[in-house]
């Protein structure tokens, strides 16, 4: 019947064709077909999937809200004088320097001030940088967490460990719960600050307020005790970075004083816990936020 059958086949094979990438663009346009595109991972993603150090030398990169970290270290569960806390959160890395703080004041607090140990909390990650959730900072290993609540004398549980809470110091929003507060912590927080290479311990505005009224003529250490809100149930110790780590960037150094007036009486005031206008939200941080070299420490191996 075709006497051309070649020719023929190669219409109808033609014709299929163009149908086919017809209907493929179309459905490449129907928005109920189209694939939702790979959403990009955020620097926090990144390196919160992390699980060891940078096997690099020990280094802290960027500042202390948009850095990272290579060549941590893991502050150790059971220290002589330690607990650490949260270990699933796996958020007990540090530069050399801090863990060596750690083990230092913990010492020092135990021997000369009778402090019956002491129970850290967040670190940083394994190569620092933003975490999912709980800080903006803590991202180049020389931020602490050292709760309020004493260690016990013994070992506490894994389970112990995730489910005992720091206890706050803070009645209300002001008033300092007498019933927990010791001038033991006031001792402590004095140790924690003594050291030259502290540049801020952070505590809530009550316990500032008190440490001005116990310290009497020795004031030069109150410098270092800032103000600031979410500290009732632990102070938040920062190192400064280490002088020959010239890709580390230092905050500025705290005001003048022992920062008992003014500055501290506005935190009593009702200005600073005005709700200020709504504003929207920062997108998360990523990877080319933080230093380039912050590349290198996630992808090292």
């Amino acid at each position: 019947m075709f006497k051309n059958f070649p020719a023929v086949e190669a219409l109808f094979i033609g014709f299929a064709l163009v149908f086919c990438f017809l209907r493929t663009c179309h459905a490449a346009d129907d928005p109920q077909t189209r694939a939702a595109p790979k959403p990009i991972a955020t620097a926090s993603d990144l390196f919160g999937s992390q699980k060891r150090s940078a096997p690099l030398a020990s280094a802290a990169f960027g500042s202390y809200t948009r850095g990272c970290l290579a060549g941590s270290g893991q502050l150790p569960a059971n220290g002589l004088h330690w607990q650490a806390m949260r270990l699933s959160r796996n958020r007990n890395w540090g530069h050399p320097r801090l863990l060596r703080y750690i083990e230092r004041l913990s010492g020092d607090a135990a021997r000369l001030d009778g402090w019956p140990g002491l129970l850290i909390g967040d670190i940083s990650q394994p190569r620092g940088g933003p975490m999912p959730s709980g800080h903006s900072s803590h991202q180049i290993g020389l931020d602490v967490d050292i709760w309020f609540r004493p260690s016990p004398r013994r070992n506490l549980s894994m389970h112990e460990r995730e489910s005992v809470w720091a206890e706050s110091l803070i009645k209300g929003r002001f008033e300092l719960d007498r019933d927990i507060w010791s001038e033991g912590h006031a001792v402590l927080l004095r140790r924690a600050a003594s050291y030259s290479n502290v540049a801020r311990i952070f505590v809530h505005p009550a316990i500032k307020k008190e440490l001005c009224e116990w310290a009497g003529g020795d004031r030069a250490w109150l410098r270092k005790i800032r103000a600031w809100y979410g500290h009732d149930d632990h102070f938040h110790v920062r190192l400064e970075c280490p002088a020959e780590e010239i890709a580390c960037m230092d905050q500025d150094q705290p005001p003048a004083g022992d920062g008992c007036g003014e500055e501290l009486a506005w935190w009593f005031s009702a200005e600073a816990y005005r709700p200020g206008p709504a504003e929207k939200k920062p997108a998360p941080l990523s990877l080319e936020d933080l230093p380039a070299i912050c590349r290198s420490v996630l992808e090292s191996r």
